[in-house]
């Protein structure tokens, strides 16, 4: 292997669990806002319908982008992994 695929390999390695990393930023944005869905359904659930109504919505957001993100996260894992995988197996072959 030579050293610009080796230089090749470590970037796009990098460059993915750069992205995993955005991806666990947005997961956790996703949790914020289910979470504030919920609180406002908590407290005006008989006092005003269109924030309840708002609440729900925002909790449906929530999750939906939290299974979303999640899902991502584990796929880009494994890729990850595959490239690693991908590298130590040419590195060793060449030996």
């Amino acid at each position: 292997m030579t050293e610009k695929e080796l230089q090749n390999y470590t970037n796009e390695i990098n460059y993915q669990k750069h992205m995993l990393e955005n991806l666990g930023r947005y997961l956790n944005l996703m949790f914020l806002v289910a979470s504030i869905g919920l609180v406002l359904i908590y407290v005006f659930h008989s006092k005003n319908l269109f924030i309840t109504i708002v609440g729900f919505i925002l909790t449906v957001i929530g999750v939906l982008g939290s299974l979303v993100f999640g899902l991502g996260i584990r796929n880009g894992r494994v890729n990850v992994n595959k490239v690693i995988d991908d590298l130590e197996a040419k590195s060793h072959h060449k030996e």
